[in-house]
């Protein structure tokens, strides 16, 4: 961070493009853009921006301002809520001086310019902060161009536009990028437009590995691994039968749309159970937000230089999503999830555009409390594949009650004055509870009992409304689905 030496030079000298004092701390327009003016360094100083809040704009005075730790978080969050894209880098920090105190905003120039706040590329010229035109769009591209490294902002050098739907960008992609007034005035050829979101390479005349992703014709001819492939097995393993399955081809514009309507329609299935003989309950097997947002992490976070597709797979018992790629950059396991990498910075760009993806580095923590509130359990990240990223999700606990005797409720339990389970079932069931995949030959041995009593405790267990089935004889497993503790 700035020392104070220098911060009190920065307070008497003139505004310039690497300085903006303001008193304001509610006007988070006029800092986001202040932001992305800094990060985007059009005059190429190669050095930090500073925002400086609680000092005359003109005189450089400080002015008392309520510097407090709610507006520090606040001015700290402009860098992960999603209106600068990409995100940029900076800190926040309250700073003491002689006469008072200011809150400093230090930006450092963004590596993958053009940097936008609500869809605008915000530039700094002086003092003056405005809008970048055509050449300051082209000198911000040339800079993002001799720094990218991510694949997907390479040229695909086999490619023309031709090989891009650019009707879908114009209609569906270009009015939510900008803003209706800035499109108004926009009279640049398509190339350009594209270039300046990172879909197009003016150099090579040729689409980004992005650009044919989100809008290409024919994906799969040049990236072959580029779907998701989802499997429905009637079991409880990859043995089992396969239901059925389903190939989500094309560019991301429609895979994403039609992953969401599936999800919400087929994976998140809305089924009653029955609670009581005059009553039922509906249920659901997956919360539909949590599994779209595990979804569209994938296709963000994916290796496209990988041949094979994004696997979706459903069993009778849980989830599992594997997408080709482990942790990228800054991510491990030790830190994961609250440190976040980009192994495609304009496709996650793009994404947060279309609204698939709504703020960032939040996604996961809120995945784990809609999946604890569906009672699915907490959704478990395998991250030791090294070149693959594996989550899997159990089936909500709620739902299981569909596969054997509808529960009764508690109360009524203890009023039509069931009998208590016998020996013989509470054993079984203490067996079921540790190994749910035993059969029942096993069952028999371990007790050192009959199969034919093994069978008449498992009926019982199942009438009382204890036990379910997922699966058949081979590949199945049992399901516990109420406590007997106090028998």
């Amino acid at each position: 961070m700035i020392s104070k030496e220098k911060i009190q030079e920065l307070l008497c000298d003139l505004e310039s493009d690497c300085v903006e004092r303001t008193i304001s701390t509610t006007n988070t327009d006029k800092f986001g853009e202040a932001i992305c003016s800094f990060s985007n360094d059009l005059p190429d100083h190669q050095r930090p921006g500073y925002l400086i809040i609680g000092a005359d704009d003109k005189t450089g005075k400080i002015v008392p301002v309520d510097i407090t730790d709610s507006l520090l978080k606040n001015i700290a969050a402009i860098r992960t809520e999603g209106n600068i894209q990409p995100q940029p880098s900076m800190s926040v920090e309250k700073v003491d001086l002689e006469h008072g105190s200011v809150v400093v905003v230090e930006v450092h120039p963004a590596h993958f310019p053009p940097v936008k706040y609500k869809g605008k590329i915000c530039v700094r010229i002086g003092p003056r902060r405005g809008v970048a035109n055509e050449d300051d769009e082209r000198k911000l591209y040339e800079k993002r161009a001799s720094h990218v490294q991510t694949f997907d902002a390479l040229p695909c050098l086999d490619c023309s536009l031709s090989d891009l739907d650019v009707d879908m960008f114009k209609q569906l992609y270009l009015p939510k990028a900008y803003p209706k007034d800035v499109l108004d005035t926009d009279r640049r050829d398509v190339r350009l437009q594209l270039q300046s979101l990172g879909f197009y390479d003016m150099k090579y005349e040729t689409p980004t590995y992005a650009g044919i992703l989100m809008f290409g014709n024919n994906v799969e001819r040049h990236l072959p691994g580029a779907y998701v492939q989802y499997v429905r097995f009637d079991g409880v393993s990859r043995a089992s039968e396969i239901a059925s399955d389903y190939k989500f081809s094309g560019n991301l514009m429609t895979i994403l749309n039609r992953l969401d309507i599936f999800v919400s329609t087929t994976v998140a299935k809305n089924r009653p159970i029955r609670v009581t003989a005059l009553r039922e309950e509906y249920v659901v097997d997956y919360p539909s937000w949590a599994i779209r947002e595990l979804l569209m992490n994938a296709v963000c976070h994916r290796d496209y230089e990988a041949n094979g597709p994004i696997q979706f797979y459903q069993y009778e018992d849980r989830l599992e999503i594997m997408n080709p790629g482990g942790l990228y950059g800054k991510a491990t396991p030790k830190n994961f999830p609250w440190v976040n990498d980009y192994r495609n910075g304009v496709i996650a760009e793009a994404m947060k555009v279309m609204g698939f993806v709504n703020r960032f580095s939040r996604g996961i923590c809120r995945v784990q409390d809609e999946l604890q509130a569906n009672d699915n359990g907490e959704a478990d990240f395998n991250l030791e594949l090294g070149t693959a990223f594996l989550v899997t999700v159990k089936v909500s606990k709620k739902s299981f009650a569909s596969i054997g005797e509808a529960k009764d409720e508690a109360k009524g339990e203890k009023k039509s004055g069931r009998h208590k389970l016998s020996e013989n079932a509470i054993s079984v069931y203490q067996l079921i509870s540790k190994e749910p995949t035993l059969t029942r030959e096993e069952m028999a041995s371990r007790l050192n009992s009959s199969a034919s009593k093994v069978y008449r405790a498992i009926v019982e267990l199942k009438q009382n409304g204890i036990i379910g089935r997922l699966g058949g004889r081979k590949v199945g497993a049992w399901v516990v689905l109420r406590e007997i503790d106090g028998q």
